[in-house]
């Protein structure tokens, strides 16, 4: 058996048994300056440190593979992750156009061939996209969110990314998309579920002001709309890609930013979540070397691994954390036996059909705020998609706009930021029964192992 294909037996079954907690990581700070390999590597070791985590947050998200001021050179956070040894969800970004794309494609293989099985053994998976459908519907555009991809040409990103990745030690490797729930639940972007190994949701109650959204409603929130993604999600695992509540800022609604509220979101939705679903939060820190509005770091504008608030999960009640719709542990059974059991068609058109009844504004998601760009350089362009499914490069916005911006596009690496309201992620929605997953997930998957090593 070719060694290219043990390593990549290896790391599907790695990612396979793993659970994933960690933080998302943009490739600039908040002033529009690149993060170099030594800023990455603190950012890690911070997360890993956290005062009241057990070293439990060892896994980042990116955007992109591209290093910010160049073309399609690898980001510095894979070097670093490596130093640190952080597993990584890689992020390719979806929204710059072909051209933009094939950098990143290029970035990836040259990650592959530069460092080898130190790299592929971290990676949990990687995502083609982040919140390209949300960006291209009415809602999106009329917030100003910035340039998205349509699902024909995001399918078609996914089907380029499998055949570059086959024959590499990457080849197992797991592949998915990320959006918001009512891009998920839209049934004109069925076809994207299907052409993904995995669905990542970013879900922020805080934003969802045309509805209340205090933080007493948060967990509620937040659950709908898991569950109504898990809904359609047809038996594969959903990821949590971005959640959060903010430290400090202006109010959103009945939402108010503050350190007591972000401590009662992180118990009511991180603590059942971490260890039990693959899950990202948002952020370790955005408030470097300015301060967006909100914010959502759990650190300030000084890397420290003392937190704002307690993120220890072992005094949380069970009354303060338990909720019937919790996700349930996926170990991203996508790429092991046990898989999870479809959902019925009628629960899946019900999520649906109650999606489209509620109504779609009032929120944002803070992902790439001002500092989390994807790169250098600015750009501008309208945010419409053509009917032949490509997408203009660059966003509408300028740069260095800090109010819980959706990701800036890319031409060339831009980190022009959408100014704007993105994505009403949540909206309350009649709850629909979460997927269960049937039959035994790790056993499945060590029973695969010892037949795969038995016929070598």
């Amino acid at each position: 058996m070719r060694s290219s294909t043990l390593l990549a037996l290896a790391s599907s079954i790695s990612s396979a048994l793993a659970v994933y907690q960690g933080f998302n990581y943009g490739s600039t700070q908040t002033d529009g300056s690149v993060k170099d390999q030594q800023t990455f590597e603190d950012e890690f070791t911070t997360a890993k440190g956290l005062v009241g985590t057990d070293g439990g947050f060892t896994s980042a998200r990116l955007y992109t593979m591209i290093q910010g001021g160049t073309t399609s050179d690898v980001i510095q956070a894979i070097p670093a992750a490596i130093k640190t040894q952080t597993s990584l969800l890689l992020g390719l970004w979806a929204s710059g156009g072909d051209a933009a794309f094939q950098n990143e494609l290029t970035a990836l293989k040259s990650a592959i061939s530069t460092y080898g099985s130190d790299f592929t053994k971290l990676v949990a998976g990687i995502s083609v996209g982040s919140e390209d459908l949300y960006r291209i519907t009415p809602t999106g555009i009329a917030a100003k969110s910035g340039v998205g991809a349509s699902p024909d040409l995001l399918i078609s990103y996914i089907k380029t990314l499998r055949s570059t990745i086959s024959g590499t030690a990457l080849s197992g490797a797991s592949v998915g998309h990320v959006d918001t729930w009512n891009a998920w639940t839209n049934g004109s972007n069925s076809a994207v579920i299907e052409a993904v190994d995995w669905l990542g949701v970013d879900e922020y109650p805080f934003f969802q002001k045309t509805m209340a959204n205090g933080i007493e409603d948060g967990k509620t929130l937040f659950y709908n709309a898991y569950d109504a993604t898990q809904a359609v999600s047809g038996g594969k695992d959903v990821w949590i890609t971005e959640a959060g509540w903010p430290v400090s800022g202006s109010n959103s609604g009945d939402a108010v930013p503050s350190l007591a509220n972000a401590k009662t979101f992180w118990d009511e939705v991180g603590c059942p979540s971490f260890g039990k679903v693959n899950t990202w939060w948002y952020t370790v820190q955005d408030a470097n070397p300015t301060t967006p509005d909100p914010s959502f770091g759990i650190v300030g504008s000084t890397l420290s691994t003392t937190p704002l608030f307690d993120l220890s999960c072992s005094n949380v009640t069970s009354s303060s954390s338990s909720s019937s719709s919790s996700p349930s542990s996926t170990a991203s059974s996508s790429t092991a036996s046990g898989a999870a059991s479809s959902a019925s068609a009628s629960l899946v058109s019900s999520a649906r059909s109650a999606a489209s009844n509620l109504p779609s504004s009032g929120g944002l998601t803070p992902s790439q705020t001002a500092g989390n760009g994807v790169g250098s350089g600015s750009a501008s362009a309208t945010a419409s998609v053509t009917s032949s499914g490509t997408v203009p490069t660059g966003v509408s916005g300028s740069a260095g706009a800090s109010s819980g911006l959706i990701p800036s596009g890319t031409a060339g690496n831009s980190s022009a930021i959408a100014t704007g309201t993105p994505t009403s992620t949540g909206l309350a929605l009649a709850t629909a029964a979460a997927a269960t997953f049937s039959g035994s997930m790790v056993g499945g998957a060590l029973g695969a192992v010892v037949a795969i090593m038995a016929a070598l």
